[in-house]
């Protein structure tokens, strides 16, 4: 279930809600005038998030590093754009 909270929450039952991102391993939504503004997650849920990309990106600098061939930009996303298509298309 989404957990949506007011910003106000953050400041006035922060142990609430460090508790409810911790125990229940989901984030939380934060809103402001009705209007979302933040979403805090554990560091864990972020690790999940960001360290397949990061792996993902050293190995890309070390290919980098041992190559001299540059892509433009337009290759790079042409490249990127075939490579959704052929896995939205399975």
């Amino acid at each position: 279930m989404i957990n949506i909270r007011p910003v106000s929450d953050l400041r006035n039952k922060f142990p609430e809600i460090e508790e409810t991102v911790i125990n229940s391993n989901s984030p939380v939504f934060l809103t402001k005038n009705g209007y979302g503004t933040m979403v805090l997650m554990s560091l864990e849920q972020y690790s999940l998030l960001t360290d397949d990309i990061e792996k993902k990106l050293d190995e890309a600098d070390k290919e980098a590093l041992s190559s001299t061939k540059r892509l433009t930009k337009n290759e790079v996303f042409d490249l990127a754009r075939k490579n959704i298509d052929d896995k939205t298309n399975l």
